[in-house]
C-alpha cells in the first residue's frame, strides 16, 4: 500500500511540474529573445541556427526555472491533497505528513543533484558555444537590419532606402535609393535603381550590391571654388547593371570586439573556478601592494607643509609664510594646492581600480557559489511549498500561484540586492551567495513544523478572534431597529 501511495504522490506531483516548467521556461526564453533580438535579425540566420543559439543562451535560465517550478508544483500538489481531503484520509490511516512528503523530498534531492550537474557541466559548455557562435555571426554576418520604406544609415557614409525587401535571406530589393553623405564641398552622389540584390563578396569586410535599371546622379564639387561650383552641371549616368561595394569593416570590427572570446569565468566549472578565485586573489593582493607603495611614494615626494613654524631638525627648514613676499607666498600655496589635488585625483583613480578588481572577484565567487546554492534552493522551496500546500489546502492555479510568486519575488529581490552589495564591496561575496537561502531556510523549517502540528497559520477566523476584543472596544454597539 505504501509503495502505491508513493507512486500516486509522485505521479500527482509530476503533472503540474511538467506543465509549470514548460510555461516558465517559455516565458524566460521569450525574455532572452526580446533582449537579444538585434543579434538575430538582419543577419540571414536560418531557423536551425536561431534555434541552436537560443538553446545555448537559454540553458542558464534553468537555474531559476527549476526551483520556482518545484515551489509551485509542491504547493499545488499538497493543496490538491488537502482540498480533496486526501491528506485527512492518509492521516486517518496512520500515515504521517512526513511520510507523505518523503517520496517527493527524495525526488527533489534528485532534481537538486541534476541542477548541480547541469550548472557545473552543461551551462559553462553552452555559454562557451553561445559566445563562439555569436563571435562567428559577428565576423561573417554583420548586423545590418534594413526596414522597407525607411531611410537607414547603418552603412557607414551612406543613407539608403529600399521600398521592398524579399527573398529567403532578404537579398532581393526593389525601389533602391542610395545617397552618399557628404558636405557641400565634397562630391555629391545619389543612385536610384528599380531593383537590386545583395551578393556575398569575396572580402567579408565589404558588402556587395548589384543594381539593375537605374541612374547615377553626381555633382563633382571637390577642389572647386564657390563660383565654379555654382556653374558645375549635374551629371546623370544611366546603367543596366551596376556593382557597388560598401566598406563595412567598422561594423564587423565593433561586433567582433563586442563578442570577443576571452577566458570568461562563466566557461568554467566549480573546480576550475576555485583556481580562478585563487589566482584572482593573488593578483589582487599584488596589485594592492603596488598601489600602496605607489601612493606612499607619491605622498613622500609631493608632501609640502606650509606653516608658520619650522620643523625641529629638518634637512631643509620650511620657510615661514609670514616672512615671504605675497606674490611668492601665493605661488607657493598654489603649488601646494596643485600637488594636493593631484594626490586626490590619484587616490580616486586607485579607488576606482580597486572597486573594479573587487567587483570582478565578487562576480567570480558569486557565480561559483550559486552553482551549489541554487541546488539547495530547490530543497528549501520544496519544504516551503509542501508545507504551504498542506496548510492552505487549496489546489489549482489560484491562491497557491499567488503565494508562490510572492515567495519567489522575495527570493529574487534578495538575490539582486546582495549581488549589488557584493559588487560594490559592501558585503562578502560568499555570504551574498548564500544569504537568500539562509533567510528562507528558517521560514521553510517553521512552515514544516506548523504543517506537521496541523497549525492553522492561514485561518482568517483565528486572527479575527484574536483582534475581536480590540475591535469591540472601539466600535459602537448597534441596536436593531425593531427594538428601538
Amino acid at each position: 500500500m505504501i509503495k502505491k501511495l508513493d507512486g500516486y504522490v509522485i505521479k500527482t506531483f509530476f503533472g503540474p511540474f511538467l506543465f509549470i516548467f514548460s510555461v516558465l521556461f517559455f516565458i524566460f526564453v521569450v525574455n532572452i529573445v526580446w533582449i537579444r533580438l538585434s543579434q538575430f535579425t538582419g543577419k540571414g540566420l536560418s531557423y536551425w541556427e536561431i534555434l541552436k543559439l537560443l538553446s545555448y543562451l537559454s540553458a542558464i535560465v534553468v537555474q531559476f526555472v527549476l526551483p520556482l517550478t518545484i515551489l509551485l508544483a509542491s504547493i499545488m500538489t499538497f493543496g490538491d491533497f488537502g482540498e480533496r481531503y486526501e491528506l485527512a484520509a492518509m492521516k486517518a490511516a496512520g500515515i504521517s505528513l512526513t511520510r507523505v512528503m518523503m517520496p517527493l523530498f527524495i525526488v527533489t534531492i534528485g532534481f537538486s543533484a541534476f541542477l548541480f550537474f547541469f550548472s557545473n557541466n552543461v551551462i559553462p559548455d553552452f555559454q562557451r558555444k553561445a559566445k563562439n557562435m555569436l563571435f562567428n555571426i559577428a565576423a561573417t554576418k554583420p548586423a545590418l537590419n534594413f526596414t522597407p520604406g525607411q531611410f537607414i544609415q547603418q552603412i557607414p557614409g551612406y543613407t539608403v532606402k529600399f521600398d521592398k525587401i524579399y527573398g529567403e535571406n532578404g537579398e532581393n530589393l526593389e525601389g533602391v535609393f542610395i545617397h552618399r553623405m557628404a558636405n557641400s564641398y565634397e562630391d555629391q552622389q545619389s543612385i536610384v535603381a528599380e531593383k537590386g540584390k545583395f551578393i556575398a563578396a569575396e572580402n567579408p569586410n565589404y558588402l556587395k550590391l548589384v543594381l539593375f535599371d537605374g541612374h547615377i546622379y553626381e555633382d563633382q564639387l571637390s577642389n572647386l571654388d564657390y563660383l565654379p561650383r555654382l556653374k558645375q552641371p549635374d551629371q546623370q549616368i544611366k546603367f543596366d547593371t551596376l556593382v557597388t561595394h560598401f566598406n563595412i569593416s567598422d561594423i564587423i570590427n565593433k561586433a567582433i570586439e563586442a563578442e570577443k572570446i576571452t577566458d570568461d569565468y562563466s566557461f568554467q566549472n566549480f573546480l576550475e573556478l576555485n583556481n580562478t578565485i585563487k589566482k584572482t586573489k593573488k593578483d589582487n593582493n599584488n596589485i594592492f601592494i603596488n598601489i600602496n607603495d605607489e601612493l606612499i611614494s607619491q605622498v613622500n615626494s609631493n608632501l609640502m607643509y606650509v606653516d608658520k613654524t619650522v620643523f625641529t631638525k629638518p634637512p631643509h627648514p620650511v620657510p615661514k609664510t609670514d616672512t615671504i613676499k605675497p606674490k611668492k607666498r601665493y605661488e607657493m600655496l598654489y603649488s601646494a594646492y596643485n600637488k594636493i589635488q593631484s594626490m586626490k585625483d590619484g587616490v580616486q583613480f586607485k579607488q576606482d581600480q580597486i572597486k573594479d578588481m573587487h567587483s570582478y572577484f565578487s562576480r567570480v565567487v558569486l557565480y561559483q557559489q550559486r552553482i551549489f546554492a541554487y541546488s539547495v534552493t530547490c530543497l528549501i522551496f520544496f519544504l516551503i511549498g509542501s508545507s504551504l500546500g498542506s496548510i492552505i489546502r487549496k489546489g489549482g492555479i489560484g491562491l497557491p500561484v499567488v503565494i508562490a510568486i510572492v515567495i519567489f519575488i522575495i527570493f529574487y529581490v534578495l538575490n539582486l540586492t546582495v549581488e549589488n552589495l557584493s559588487w560594490a564591496g559592501e558585503m562578502d561575496p560568499y555570504l551574498a551567495a548564500w544569504l537568500p537561502n539562509l533567510v528562507l531556510f528558517p521560514f521553510g523549517v517553521w512552515l514544516t513544523y506548523k504543517a506537521l502540528t496541523d497549525s492553522q497559520v492561514f485561518d482568517i477566523e483565528k486572527y479575527k478572534a484574536l483582534f475581536k476584543p480590540i475591535i469591540n472596544r472601539f466600535s459602537k454597539s448597534k441596536e436593531h431597529s425593531r427594538y428601538r
